[in-house]
């Protein structure tokens, strides 16, 4: 099984919102005694609160990114009919994705585009992921709006874990409109991502309000031309959808 992230890696991108939710939540717990009763009564749950939370997202990124299917990727055999003869994999900053589907498929070929624009993508943590994870060499640059992929090439174009970083809409819906372009009629945009649900909100809390809800990717794929053809729930807060171009 390949797996090239991990509770580790996600606590090491965003150690600063761990640092700092840390020392909030010691600091109410270490003052909660010099407070009247009533106050102390609230910095006390609060500080319970803010440790719970950390720990119910540490224990679900090891859940999902340790312990689940995702990196085996035998879970595309529910998204993909056959295996493609050509494939795109674009990137927003972390490509975890080009490798192990390389290996997958060695007889496709294999286009990977890397997306990031440190003017766009702000988040610190895409930076350390960056990093610590650089682009592979054979990564060619692209914009949402201008994939360098020629029209109906691929058979399968893979965003995994990377569209959401386009915190613009209109970026988002060039994106998908560049995805529908690349592919083939029949061919499948594969969409892997955490939602904004109720699943992902109870153990990320506030941090939930990073992903988009499911009606959003709908709305893109939509907006694009393509239509909803599988779906898979993974480790229960992932979900991988496959959206489709044209009749197949």
């Amino acid at each position: 099984m390949i797996r090239r992230s991990g509770v580790r890696d996600v606590i090491a991108y965003n150690w600063p919102r761990y640092t700092a939710g840390l020392a909030a939540a010691a600091a109410s717990a270490a003052l909660a005694d010099r407070l009247p009763r009533r106050l102390r009564t609230m910095a006390r749950a609060g500080s319970a609160a803010a440790f719970g939370l950390l720990a119910s997202a540490t224990l679900a990124s090891w859940l999902v990114y340790d312990r689940s299917e995702l990196y085996d990727y035998d879970w595309l055999d529910a998204l993909l009919p056959q295996a493609p003869s050509a494939h795109v994999v674009v990137g927003t900053g972390l490509d975890e994705a080009s490798t192990p589907l390389a290996a997958r498929w060695p007889a496709s070929r294999q286009i990977t585009v890397d997306l990031y624009d440190p003017a766009v993508m702000t988040e610190g943590s895409v930076r350390r992921a960056r990093r610590r994870v650089p682009p592979p060499p054979h990564a060619v640059p692209g914009r949402p709006d201008a994939l360098p992929v020629r029209p109906g090439l691929a058979d399968a174009v893979f965003l995994i874990f990377a569209a959401h970083e386009l915190r613009r809409a209109r970026d988002r819906e060039r994106l998908f409109v560049e995805c529908a372009r690349a592919l083939r009629p029949g061919g499948r945009l594969v969409l892997v991502e955490h939602l904004r649900d109720g699943a992902n909100t109870a153990v990320f809390g506030p941090g939930a309000w990073h992903f988009l809800p499911r009606g959003e990717w709908l709305r893109l794929a939509a907006h694009a031309g393509l239509r909803p053809a599988a779906e898979r729930r993974i480790a229960g807060l992932v979900t991988a959808f496959a959206f489709t171009k044209g009749c197949e």
